[in-house]
């Protein structure tokens, strides 16, 4: 399944314009996973985009979009 350019109508009806820039949504979702950098590898593969991320003795965070512009957050805890 391709990506509908920006600026194209996204509904059958309506007047709405599509827009891929990152925006705010109210929910936010963050995944703790095994494996950080494969997970943040998978997301890109997928159309996403890594925006950040910072790490420490906790273990470490990605910062990331999905390709309509909704953020989540990928994280990985130490041992």
């Amino acid at each position: 399944m391709g990506k509908n350019p920006a600026g194209s109508n996204p509904l059958p009806y309506g007047d709405a314009i599509r827009n891929y820039n990152r925006h705010w949504t109210p929910v936010h979702l963050d995944f703790v996973v095994l494996n950080l950098g494969q997970c943040v590898l998978l997301a890109v593969e997928l159309g996403g985009v890594k925006e950040g991320g910072k790490s420490g003795d906790w273990g470490a965070i990605a910062f990331c979009a999905d390709p309509f512009g909704s953020g989540f957050c990928v994280m990985q805890h130490s041992n």
